[in-house]
């Protein structure tokens, strides 16, 4: 699997360079321990080494990698790595979904809504790209509508390392057959009808129940 072209739009080289470093570090193509080259790297991109610098320097701040001189090590993602993320999503979009409720959420609703049937048509045709894009999609309208800067300013810091968890997860979740991939667009139309409720205690216990099945299909997927 490569990083897709279509994510990337508006991405600077250094970027594009680290989504795709990013995902082979994640699905363990690169593996923990090895040494990456800069000029390697460069070579193999196509590139100088300034991009490539610009791509190590943001794997690094996101744990992915250690610099050493000319190049790094590999620290790879362990599953207690990821486990911790998705407890910073747990209280990310605990807070933004509560907040929500406390205004009118009926035109959002029909957004998420019309999101939840694009995932549908994308599985329809075992479209992984556009599935995982419209999954992350979801859950961004939810995190961005709360409008609340630091909140926002927490997810953009996990965001890219989530986006391609999402991607690796989808390729299995869509080879499941119907039965998972009807029951994940489910998982998504629950949390809308805990909204819709606008009750603070059913709300809650949603996002607790996608959160800790999304947790199990995770580790299924990363063994």
């Amino acid at each position: 699997m490569k990083f897709p072209a279509s994510w990337l739009k508006g991405s600077s080289l250094g970027e594009s360079i680290a989504c795709e470093l990013r995902l082979q570090i994640i699905n363990n193509t690169i593996k923990p321990g090895e040494v990456l080259s800069e000029n390697r790297i460069a070579a193999d991109f196509g590139t100088s080494r300034s991009p490539v610098r610009e791509a190590m320097k943001t794997l690094s701040g996101e744990g992915l990698i250690t610099l050493q001189r000319m190049g790094a090590v590999v620290n790879g993602l362990l599953l207690k790595d990821i486990d911790e993320l998705y407890d910073v999503r747990y209280l990310i979009e605990s807070f933004a979904w509560q907040r929500l409720a406390e205004e009118d959420p009926a035109p959002l609703i029909a957004r998420l809504h019309q999101i939840i049937d694009k995932m549908e048509l994308a599985a329809k045709y075992r479209d992984i790209v556009e599935f995982a894009y419209q999954d992350l999609s979801f859950h961004e309208l939810i995190i961005s509508s709360a409008n609340h800067t630091r909140i926002l300013h927490l997810w953009t810091s996990i965001r890219q390392i989530v986006m391609t968890v999402m991607l690796i997860t989808t390729e299995d979740v869509l080879s499941q057959g119907e039965d998972k991939i009807a029951y994940v667009v489910d998982k998504h139309r629950k949390l809308l009808k805990g909204l819709e409720s606008r009750d603070p205690a059913i709300i809650s216990a949603r996002i607790e129940e996608y959160f800790a099945d999304s947790r199990n299909t995770l580790h299924t997927s990363m063994k």
